[in-house]
């Protein structure tokens, strides 16, 4: 899934999160962080932070994976 917002982004780890029947709490506590951190990335905040973001992603099972957006090679690869 392609995704360009931060809301995108909070609306694709609820939807993971009742997928997998959690609660917030409980996500919150699975990967050692505040509930109120949960609330705000679910909700969108472009200002949660990267690494925390990570770790909720994980715990969900789901990954980042990125793609030039002109359809160039954006691997990290150097000729």
């Amino acid at each position: 899934m392609k995704m360009k917002t931060t809301e995108q982004i909070g609306m694709a780890i609820r939807t993971r999160r009742k997928q997998l029947k959690l609660t917030q709490k409980e996500l919150a506590m699975t990967c050692g962080s505040g509930l109120r951190f949960i609330v705000d990335l679910e909700r969108g905040k472009p200002t949660c932070q990267i690494g925390k973001t990570l770790q909720v992603l994980q715990a969900l099972g789901l990954a980042i994976e990125t793609t030039s957006l002109s359809g160039d090679d954006a691997g990290g690869r150097r000729p």
